[in-house]
């Protein structure tokens, strides 16, 4: 008997807990297609080139555009900051907890932000902030 602890494998430790993107696609298509007539034999079938969006890109309406605040995010991104800008960003959520009572978290802050910038981007459009700034204006 070997005195070494049994430990899990990258299998189990790395298991992905929701089903596959291919797994979602094949459910939406399978819900949505409607069944077509059964096709000759000898008549070749239209091929579909992998990676092109087959699902049809979901329209946000304006009652939608409200940032999600607090709640389980399943999206993740990584935004590199340099420590200026991450002063600020402290800076700002600590006036908004002592100036205004506002007790926020800094990804709630970032969230707010793309909601309001992403919100004057799509009415001003050329002449938003966020254009202009890109531009260098």
């Amino acid at each position: 008997m070997t005195r070494r602890a049994s430990l899990p494998g990258a299998d189990e430790l790395f298991r992905a807990n929701t089903p596959a993107l291919s797994a979602v696609r094949q459910v939406a298509e399978a819900t949505t297609a409607a069944p077509a007539a059964p096709q000759p034999v000898g008549v070749a079938q239209p091929k579909t080139k992998k990676g092109v969006r087959t699902i049809s890109r979901r329209r946000v309406t304006a009652a939608e555009k409200s940032p999600s605040g607090r709640e389980l995010h399943e999206e993740k991104i990584t935004v590199y900051l340099s420590t200026d800008e991450l002063f600020d960003l402290d800076q700002a959520r600590l006036m908004l907890r002592g100036d205004l009572g506002l007790a926020v978290d800094r990804g709630r802050i970032v969230r707010e932000s793309i909601a309001v910038i992403i919100a004057d981007l799509e009415a001003k459009g050329d002449q938003s902030i966020l254009a202009r700034r890109l531009r260098g204006i």
